[in-house]
């Protein structure tokens, strides 16, 4: 009977529009209440929770690192370095747009960032050039996924909380299907640049790509540091955090001179505005999971998976969670959406043999197609907030980009080795 009210109060405040810190947080409170649960026994269970999600610090700083690089001007350089290597084929801005979201990614683990920070050079770029407004957003909007997906990645420390995977792992897993997101979506670039003669950029020039390598040369070198040291055993995925933002620090701050005391003041108060959301959200995911693990849920769910033959083997089932997290991600934020299913969908997984490895990258991958996707489609809100392109002929512009994310997901899905692959390769036995 709890577990009916509990579910009902949440559908309703989530279905009139309440914030969903409300929408997790109230019911399960009510549920604290009728159940007779004393509030000591809940804060207990928040502070060991986070007590032993040591990961969670490197939230806060990789929000930290994307705030300094786009406020430090690094985009800039990062964006021209990209127009070198690749502006001078066909369509030639929106294969830069990807390959800078793709060298990006590597330095923040936000695709808010990448379509935030990266998106108005962007889409200013490609509009000057003579692309279709609405086709310069969508572009944008699709290369932003590619953010989380190459490490860092914040949604990738948000799973390996709740699941226990090895974030270290996690973020190797993510490379060979984010460079895989990057060509599919430079592949179809290609077409539809050739079939509405898209403008090709400035012939390619060895030297101005030698020059502009190294004016880009130290923010480049942002994501070899960062997996250097955790994969040659310098420091944790928390410690490289860390040392992103100083490496960041000292680029904006004392290297290119662009952040002063009162903008780096505005920085770490917007960071610390972001970080506490997430805060927010954890603290009352970690009361949504005591009422999970109390009430059995996973448990009870497995049985009726196992006894209801309508999801018979693991390839079924991964199906069923590409659907049902691509149908989450629609109208739920990435994070709020990992908080509350992943604590149910992971146990199952568990039964099924499925590597934990494997479903975070799938997981996350889902996430991201959501950002992209109405009627929630973070990104395609910020884009068309940046751009002053009506939504409606951005939407127009996207399904085609998400058929290509779609058919990269489903290829990471039922060949795990382009997930697996490079964690093999550093030791990890599934």
């Amino acid at each position: 009977m709890l577990i009916t009210i509990w579910v009902v109060l949440f559908a309703i405040m989530f279905i009139f529009g309440y914030p969903i810190i409300f929408s997790i947080s109230v019911p399960s409170m009510i549920y604290v209440i009728l159940a007779d649960i004393s509030p000591a026994v809940i804060v207990d269970s928040m502070v060991i929770g986070f007590e032993k999600k040591f990961v969670l610090l490197a939230v806060p700083l990789f929000i930290l690192a994307a705030r300094i690089m786009n406020e430090g001007m690094i985009t800039e350089r990062l964006f021209n370095f990209a127009n070198r290597m690749v502006g001078s084929l066909k369509g030639g801005l929106g294969h830069v747009n990807v390959l800078a979201s793709v060298i990006f990614s590597g330095m923040t683990g936000s695709a808010i960032a990448d379509a935030s920070g990266l998106g108005l050079i962007e889409i200013k770029s490609m509009n000057d050039a003579g692309f279709d407004p609405e086709f310069s957003c969508a572009v944008t909007s699709a290369s932003a996924t590619i953010g989380p997906i190459i490490p860092p990645s914040i949604p990738m420390v948000i799973y390996s909380m709740i699941s226990g995977a090895s974030l270290g792992h996690l973020f190797i897993s993510g490379i060979i299907p984010g460079l895989f997101l990057g060509v599919a979506m430079m592949a179809y670039i290609a077409y539809i640049s050739h079939k509405r003669n898209y403008p090709t950029g400035e012939a390619f020039n060895l030297k101005n790509l030698i020059k502009a390598f190294f004016r880009g040369f130290f923010p480049l070198l942002t994501p070899v540091i960062l997996l250097w040291g955790i994969y040659g055993g310098v420091f944790t995925p928390t410690e490289a955090a860390a040392a992103t933002v100083f490496y960041a620090l000292i680029l904006s701050v004392v290297g290119y001179r662009i952040l002063g005391f009162k903008k780096l003041i505005t920085v770490f108060k917007e960071s610390a505005l972001s970080t506490g959301y997430v805060s927010a959200m954890v603290a009352a995911a970690l009361v949504f999971s005591y009422i999970v693990s109390r009430e059995q849920l996973p448990v009870v769910l497995t049985d009726w998976v196992m006894n209801s033959g309508i999801i018979t083997n693991k390839y079924m089932y991964l199906l069923f969670v590409n659907i049902f997290l691509l149908l989450l991600g629609c109208i739920m934020d990435p994070i709020v959406g990992a908080l509350i299913v992943m604590p149910i969908l992971i146990p199952i997984a568990t039964f099924f043999e499925i590597d934990l490895i494997h479903l975070g990258v799938i997981s996350v991958l889902n996430a991201m197609i959501g950002l992209s996707t109405p009627p929630y489609g973070e990104n395609l809100f910020i884009v068309s907030a940046i751009s002053g392109v009506p939504l409606g002929g951005i939407i127009r512009e996207m399904w085609p980009f998400l058929a290509v994310l779609i058919g990269v997901l489903l290829a990471c899905t039922y060949i795990p080795g382009i997930v697996l692959w490079l964690p093999k390769l550093a030791g990890y036995v599934p």
